[in-house]
């Protein structure tokens, strides 16, 4: 008798190879990390900004790196090609933007549940 198993007929065991995480392929990984965390006099941290976001626009998986920085609320570097700033701005404009939605949504709701109720045939 077979041994018994809890993959059942169109289920695969979960000893595959998992996939490689995209951070793998950053060009990043190969720089100094002091060039993503600029420290120093102005001219120091918008020159190393300048280049973070160059090697960034190079690379294959920027934006990934974008969206998980913007998931995680990333507070500090550049991340994706995007500094802290810019991150800040995207999702304070973001954050607006579904507000206005949910107030769209909530005077529509509120029209409707005011409206009166259609005749019966």
């Amino acid at each position: 008798m077979p041994r018994p198993t809890h993959y059942g007929p169109h289920r695969a065991p979960d000893n595959l190879a998992r996939p490689v995480h995209w951070d793998r392929r950053a060009l990043c990984r190969d720089q100094d990390p002091d060039i993503w965390f600029p420290e120093g006099t102005e001219t120091d941290v918008l020159a190393d900004t300048a280049l973070a976001k160059e090697i960034c626009g190079r690379c294959p998986v920027s934006g990934s790196c974008q969206i998980e920085a913007l998931e995680r609320r990333e507070p500090y570097g550049v991340w994706g090609g995007l500094d802290e700033h810019e991150r800040r701005e995207i999702l304070r404009r973001a954050a607006e933007q579904a507000a206005a939605r949910f107030k769209e949504e909530a005077a529509k709701e509120a029209a409707d549940a005011q409206a009166p109720a259609p005749a019966a045939a």
